[in-house]
């Protein structure tokens, strides 16, 4: 496990930034964000964006900063990366960078893929201002308490960087581990230029899990004219972990996203999911597939900014539900005045596998152009008892069949999943949750 401080006070953060090396303009940041840090309060329920989301029992000084060294040692298994022959791999244990690989073709090429930290820390200044212009561009290290504290503090990131006109065939792969007590402050940084195809998949765990932890992370995508990304991103993180997160991809023009996600760990999530079309016949696809069970409280909040004509995007989130657990996702479609020609998606359905579970959806548009195609939808339902029936006629027991039902309502999120080892993998991982349903 590794070494933590004993508090979050200026004199252990000036000591972290100490330990840190970084350029001035980066130390600089930091310090901005920490006054922040200080200075906002922990969100509450008077707030519209918490009001469905208690952290009372959340108590920061339960956790600290992380030490210098990470314990790498009896990793969580990997489960996107399994049977997929990939081009690179990134291990974070404890907001601490582990390991790395990448294919040496790849890196000739050009490819940047490892470790956030050692680059901002490292001699060669042509890339630490390559990479300048995008770290906390996208997102507001400002927008709360937790993305402050996340802006000063973090730590173990993860960068990709892929070359004009370069095309990655093979994968690659981000794990994110959590030893118990551990903070994880973990910044993706991805850089796809102009013309560059590549595929991410991302996925983060707890060493135990029931063991408490802290993720407070963010992930910033940027994707240059005619770039295309696919980028999963499967959270399992142990059911004792509080998990804050802001999320945000810039698409510019002709560029291309397909972003899946697989949300089934944590003790409380808070997830801000944006996605802004910035250039003119961008496309986005966004897909979600949540599970919950126990005291599980899950809350997504997502945006789809159109802010240039012509651009496309398309959400679809599916949770079920069961025991006590609760999903919360909160939809926007905001189309900016300039942004004629939209064509707008987003839908939520929820299946309910218990009588005290709860979903809430709360699609919203926000339209400022005249000439758009915007709609939303959201459901929310239980297993139809006739379906259980018609499955029992065919040979199967009650959890077979639930197990089968549930299965075929996610199914039309697996099938945009393109790699079938990575569909497999997160129709397992859900599976295996499934329990009987009264």
């Amino acid at each position: 496990m590794p070494q933590l401080s004993t508090r979050f006070d200026t004199e252990t953060f000036e000591a972290f930034l100490a330990e840190r090396r970084e350029p001035a303009w980066l130390t600089a940041l930091r310090r901005r964000a920490w006054e922040t840090f200080q200075e906002l309060p922990l969100p509450d329920r008077s707030l519209e964006e918490w009001m469905r989301t208690d952290i009372r029992g959340f108590h920061l000084d339960q956790f600290a900063l992380p030490g210098p060294s990470a314990d790498g040692r009896a990793l969580p298994r990997a489960v996107l990366g399994e049977g997929v022959a990939l081009g690179g791999t990134a291990t974070t244990c404890d907001s601490r960078f582990f390991s790395g690989q990448l294919d040496d073709q790849l890196a000739r090429q050009g490819v940047v893929f490892g470790s956030l930290d050692a680059w901002m820390a490292s001699q060669d200044d042509d890339l630490v201002e390559r990479f300048r212009p995008y770290l906390f561009a996208a997102v507001d290290g400002s927008a709360d308490k937790f993305a402050a504290l996340h802006a000063a503090c973090w730590s173990g990131g993860v960068v990709l960087y892929v070359p004009r006109g370069l095309v990655v065939e093979q994968p690659l792969h981000m794990l994110s581990a959590l030893s118990p007590g551990g903070v994880d402050f973990g910044h993706v940084l991805i850089i796809l230029d102009e013309g560059a195809e590549a595929t991410v998949l991302a996925e983060t765990a707890s060493r135990e899990a029931a063991a408490i932890g802290l993720h407070c992370g963010a992930i910033e995508i940027y994707l240059r004219p005619r770039a295309r990304l696919r980028y999963v991103n499967l959270q399992d993180w142990g059911t004792g972990v509080w998990h804050f997160a802001h999320q945000h991809a810039l698409v510019d023009r002709h560029a291309t996203l397909q972003w899946t996600i697989g949300a089934l760990g944590g003790r409380l999530a808070k997830v801000n999911q944006h996605v802004s079309l910035i250039g003119p016949h961008s496309e986005t696809q966004v897909n979600g597939v949540m599970f919950t069970e126990g005291k599980q409280h899950l809350s997504y909040h997502t945006l789809q900014h159109h802010q240039a004509p012509a651009c496309k995007s398309d959400l679809l989130y599916k949770g079920a539900l069961q025991d006590t657990s609760r999903l919360v996702w909160r939809g926007m479609i905001k189309v900016d005045r300039d942004a004629q020609k939209t064509d707008g998606y987003q839908r939520d359905d929820n299946l309910l596998l218990s009588e005290d579970a709860r979903a809430d959806s709360i699609p919203g548009l926000e339209i400022q152009a005249d000439d758009v195609k915007c709609s939303h939808g959201a459901t929310a339902g239980c297993v139809d008892d006739e379906l259980i029936f018609y499955a029992g006629c065919r040979g199967l027991n009650r959890q077979e069949a639930i197990r089968l039902i549930v299965t075929g309502f996610f199914q039309q999120v697996f099938d945009r999943v393109t790699i079938p080892s990575v569909r497999d993998a997160l129709a397992a991982a859900v599976g295996r949750r499934i329990r009987e349903y009264r």
